[in-house]
């Protein structure tokens, strides 16, 4: 069940993602710092779920979830200024080849089971995926590789709190704290005079359609998000991270979409040489996928038996 809601997950803030970058090319809602800003702060909103079968964790539990909606806040900024310095379908690609393999390599000390039990192969499959989206095209690697290095690391890290929370407290528990400390780093970034001003400028200056389309695509992007963490609940935060490679090929079929139907809103380049490579990873996210479902499966029938 975890590799569905996982799957699910990952679609819903693919779509979410393309439309992102449509917003970020809009002068109402460019600035990064007041996009992460209202992220982070509506998702004070998941503090909600304690109305399914809250309990206080220990203080321990409490830092550490709380600990883990801080860096997640610092992941994100990070990754939308990677979206917003190149091109959207090139950007999320290279974080999508290093953030799995970071998480499994900050698991391997801190859980019993980094890949929880889930294929190897399914994982290896995944992660190549998302490194040959790398590779289709190396514009702006520079501008972009520092970006996704620090994402992977402090989402990694993220993610794996997050994992040893939820074995500890369950979801409904862990998560209130979670949110809780995403919401504090997001409250953070006004302490600093220049941000704070621009964060409250932009919201004023922004038109009634903006704030809809911002809010809607925040819906969407919340579900997905929560669905992340339900399928961290339930297996491995490196195979979750791993099926983000699903999230890179709905970008790049929403991105070659857009450009060729609407390119007033979003215009990519896709080279020959590009397209080829993407629809290369793409069949090895979908593999990966395949292994993982049926692993899943065995393991789930030897488990019955």
């Amino acid at each position: 069940m975890g590799i569905l809601i996982g799957a699910i997950a990952h679609v819903l803030i693919g779509i979410s993602l393309v439309w992102d970058k449509v917003l970020l090319g809009r002068r109402e809602t460019q600035n990064v710092v007041s996009y992460v800003f209202w992220l982070g702060f509506l998702s004070f909103v998941g503090v909600g779920v304690a109305a399914f079968g809250f309990r206080m964790p220990s203080p321990g539990m409490v830092g550490i979830a709380f600990l883990a909606g801080i860096l997640h806040i610092v992941s994100v900024f990070f990754y939308y200024v990677a979206l917003k310095r190149a091109e959207a379908s090139r950007a999320l690609a290279i974080m999508g080849g290093f953030a799995p393999v970071a998480t499994a390599l900050i698991a391997v000390p801190l859980l019993a089971s980094p890949l929880g039990g889930g294929s190897l192969i399914g994982f290896a499959l995944m992660t190549a995926g998302g490194f040959v989206m790398f590779f289709s095209d190396r514009a702006r690697l520079r501008a972009v590789l520092p970006l996704a290095v620090t994402f992977a690391g402090i989402g990694g890290l993220s993610n794996v709190l997050q994992k040893l929370v939820f074995d500890a407290v369950g979801f409904t528990s862990g998560y209130v704290f979670f949110t809780l400390g995403s919401t504090a780093g997001a409250a953070s970034l006004l302490l600093r005079p220049t941000w704070r001003r621009k964060i409250f400028e932009q919201s004023r200056g922004s038109s009634r359609g903006s704030r809809f389309w911002y809010l809607a695509n925040r819906g969407l992007s919340g579900l997905g998000s929560i669905l992340v963490y339900v399928a961290i609940s339930e297996v491995s935060p490196a195979i979750v991270d791993a099926m983000s490679g699903l999230r890179y090929v709905i970008i790049f079929v929403g991105t070659y979409a857009i450009t060729r139907l609407r390119p007033r809103w979003l215009r990519e380049e896709f080279s020959q040489r590009a397209l080829i490579a993407k629809s290369v990873a793409t069949g090895l996210v979908v593999a990966g996928l395949v292994m993982l479902a049926f692993s899943a499966g065995v393991h789930g029938a030897g488990t019955a038996n």
